[in-house]
Protein backbone atom coordinates (compact mmCIF):
# COMPACT_ATOMS: atom_id res chain seq x y z
CA UNK A 1 0.00 0.00 0.00
CA UNK A 2 3.03 2.52 1.22
CA UNK A 3 4.48 1.90 -2.69
CA UNK A 4 0.89 2.92 -4.43
CA UNK A 5 0.74 6.33 -2.24
CA UNK A 6 4.16 6.99 -2.91
CA UNK A 7 4.02 6.46 -6.46
CA UNK A 8 0.66 7.83 -6.81
CA UNK A 9 2.21 10.88 -5.20
CA UNK A 10 4.83 11.12 -7.54
CA UNK A 11 3.51 11.07 -10.22
CA UNK A 12 0.62 14.09 -9.16
CA UNK A 13 3.69 16.09 -8.72
CA UNK A 14 5.61 15.07 -11.62
CA UNK A 15 2.08 16.15 -13.33
CA UNK A 16 1.80 19.30 -11.57
CA UNK A 17 5.61 20.38 -12.23
CA UNK A 18 4.91 19.52 -16.10
CA UNK A 19 2.03 21.88 -15.87
CA UNK A 20 3.63 24.79 -14.41
CA UNK A 21 7.17 24.76 -15.90
CA UNK A 22 6.24 25.89 -19.29
CA UNK A 23 3.95 28.54 -17.74
CA UNK A 24 6.89 29.68 -15.95
CA UNK A 25 8.82 29.89 -18.80
CA UNK A 26 6.69 31.51 -21.08
CA UNK A 27 6.27 34.46 -18.43
CA UNK A 28 10.51 34.37 -18.05
CA UNK A 29 10.06 34.72 -22.00
CA UNK A 30 8.12 37.56 -21.61
CA UNK A 31 9.56 38.81 -19.32
CA UNK A 32 12.92 38.59 -21.43
CA UNK A 33 11.34 39.58 -24.47
CA UNK A 34 10.40 42.94 -23.04
CA UNK A 35 14.02 43.98 -21.92
CA UNK A 36 15.97 45.95 -24.88
CA UNK A 37 18.75 43.68 -26.36
CA UNK A 38 22.12 44.97 -26.82
CA UNK A 39 23.23 47.21 -29.41
CA UNK A 40 24.77 46.11 -32.57
CA UNK A 41 28.41 48.24 -33.01
CA UNK A 42 27.25 48.95 -36.98
CA UNK A 43 23.92 50.69 -35.60
CA UNK A 44 25.83 52.59 -33.17
CA UNK A 45 28.21 55.71 -33.76
CA UNK A 46 30.82 56.58 -31.69
CA UNK A 47 32.59 59.80 -31.40
CA UNK A 48 35.58 61.74 -29.25
CA UNK A 49 36.74 65.09 -28.64
CA UNK A 50 38.74 67.12 -26.59
CA UNK A 51 37.93 67.70 -22.97
CA UNK A 52 38.78 71.54 -22.85
CA UNK A 53 41.48 70.16 -20.20
CA UNK A 54 44.80 68.40 -19.82
CA UNK A 55 44.43 64.82 -20.12
CA UNK A 56 40.64 64.65 -20.54
CA UNK A 57 38.69 63.40 -23.54
CA UNK A 58 34.74 63.46 -24.26
CA UNK A 59 33.83 60.89 -25.39
CA UNK A 60 29.60 59.42 -27.28
CA UNK A 61 27.57 57.07 -28.30
CA UNK A 62 24.34 57.78 -30.39
CA UNK A 63 22.41 55.04 -31.20
CA UNK A 64 21.65 55.32 -35.12
CA UNK A 65 19.48 52.17 -34.96
CA UNK A 66 15.55 51.64 -35.36
CA UNK A 67 15.45 49.99 -31.85
CA UNK A 68 15.63 50.77 -28.19
CA UNK A 69 18.79 48.95 -27.40
CA UNK A 70 21.39 48.68 -24.69
CA UNK A 71 25.49 49.35 -24.07
CA UNK A 72 26.98 48.52 -21.17
CA UNK A 73 27.06 51.59 -18.59
CA UNK A 74 30.49 51.86 -17.89
CA UNK A 75 32.39 52.36 -21.63
CA UNK A 76 35.48 50.73 -22.64
CA UNK A 77 38.33 52.78 -23.01
CA UNK A 78 41.86 50.86 -24.08
CA UNK A 79 44.65 52.44 -25.13
CA UNK A 80 47.34 51.34 -27.79
CA UNK A 81 50.13 48.93 -26.50
CA UNK A 82 48.96 49.11 -23.01
CA UNK A 83 46.97 46.55 -21.37
CA UNK A 84 43.43 47.02 -19.17
CA UNK A 85 41.37 49.42 -19.32
CA UNK A 86 40.12 52.86 -18.04
CA UNK A 87 38.40 52.49 -14.53
CA UNK A 88 34.96 53.06 -14.03
CA UNK A 89 34.96 56.68 -11.75
CA UNK A 90 33.26 56.10 -9.33
CA UNK A 91 33.88 52.08 -9.19
CA UNK A 92 30.89 50.49 -10.76
CA UNK A 93 29.88 47.45 -12.21
CA UNK A 94 28.59 45.99 -15.36
CA UNK A 95 24.99 46.94 -15.94
CA UNK A 96 22.76 47.96 -19.26
CA UNK A 97 22.36 52.06 -19.99
CA UNK A 98 19.27 52.23 -23.00
CA UNK A 99 19.42 54.21 -25.75
CA UNK A 100 16.39 54.73 -27.49
CA UNK A 101 16.78 55.80 -31.37
CA UNK A 102 18.32 58.72 -31.62
CA UNK A 103 19.53 59.13 -28.51
CA UNK A 104 23.02 60.06 -27.12
CA UNK A 105 24.83 58.59 -23.76
CA UNK A 106 28.11 60.78 -23.00
CA UNK A 107 31.64 60.18 -21.00
CA UNK A 108 34.39 61.78 -20.05
CA UNK A 109 37.88 60.32 -19.62
CA UNK A 110 40.93 60.93 -17.55
CA UNK A 111 43.66 59.86 -19.09
CA UNK A 112 46.20 60.66 -16.38
CA UNK A 113 45.83 63.33 -13.53
CA UNK A 114 47.11 66.62 -14.50
CA UNK A 115 50.39 66.49 -12.95
CA UNK A 116 51.50 63.05 -13.55
CA UNK A 117 54.93 63.10 -14.24
CA UNK A 118 54.41 58.47 -14.33
CA UNK A 119 53.04 56.59 -17.41
CA UNK A 120 53.26 55.96 -20.92
CA UNK A 121 52.45 58.54 -23.96
CA UNK A 122 50.47 56.42 -26.58
CA UNK A 123 49.41 57.78 -30.34
CA UNK A 124 45.87 56.38 -30.09
CA UNK A 125 42.55 55.54 -27.45
CA UNK A 126 39.72 53.05 -28.22
CA UNK A 127 36.22 53.38 -27.30
CA UNK A 128 33.49 50.58 -27.19
CA UNK A 129 30.52 51.69 -26.22
CA UNK A 130 29.88 48.01 -25.01
CA UNK A 131 32.92 45.26 -23.88
CA UNK A 132 30.98 42.73 -27.01
CA UNK A 133 32.33 45.32 -29.35
CA UNK A 134 35.29 46.16 -30.96
CA UNK A 135 35.76 49.86 -30.55
CA UNK A 136 36.04 52.75 -32.41
CA UNK A 137 40.34 54.25 -31.91
CA UNK A 138 41.32 57.67 -32.29
CA UNK A 139 44.38 59.42 -32.54
CA UNK A 140 45.55 61.66 -30.17
CA UNK A 141 45.07 64.84 -32.08
CA UNK A 142 40.93 64.08 -32.85
CA UNK A 143 41.03 64.08 -28.49
CA UNK A 144 43.62 67.00 -27.87
CA UNK A 145 46.66 65.72 -26.71
CA UNK A 146 47.91 66.31 -29.87
CA UNK A 147 52.05 65.39 -28.52
CA UNK A 148 50.84 62.05 -27.67
CA UNK A 149 48.33 60.41 -24.75
CA UNK A 150 49.71 60.28 -21.49
CA UNK A 151 48.21 57.57 -19.49
CA UNK A 152 48.59 56.75 -16.16
CA UNK A 153 46.03 55.16 -14.22
CA UNK A 154 43.01 56.04 -16.59
CA UNK A 155 39.28 57.17 -15.35
CA UNK A 156 36.65 57.31 -17.49
CA UNK A 157 32.78 57.72 -16.35
CA UNK A 158 29.70 55.87 -16.82
CA UNK A 159 27.85 57.48 -20.14
CA UNK A 160 25.16 60.20 -18.99
CA UNK A 161 22.41 62.16 -19.99
CA UNK A 162 24.30 64.97 -20.95
CA UNK A 163 27.88 66.63 -21.17
CA UNK A 164 27.86 68.51 -18.66
CA UNK A 165 26.86 65.41 -16.52
CA UNK A 166 29.64 63.19 -17.79
CA UNK A 167 31.81 66.50 -17.02
CA UNK A 168 30.33 67.28 -13.69
CA UNK A 169 30.84 63.32 -12.80
CA UNK A 170 34.56 63.04 -13.35
CA UNK A 171 35.35 66.24 -12.13
CA UNK A 172 33.60 65.00 -8.58
CA UNK A 173 35.38 61.51 -9.36
CA UNK A 174 38.70 63.46 -9.62
CA UNK A 175 38.71 65.94 -6.24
Amino acid sequence: MRLSSTLTAALTATAALALTVPGAAAAQAAGTAARPGVCQEQALKVSASSGGQRNVARIAVTNRGGTTCVVDRIPTVTFRGLDGSAEAAPPATSAPYTLSPGEHGYAAVRTAAPGASEGHVVRTLSVAADPSHHGVTFGAATVGMGRGIQVWEPITTLWHTSRASADRALADATR
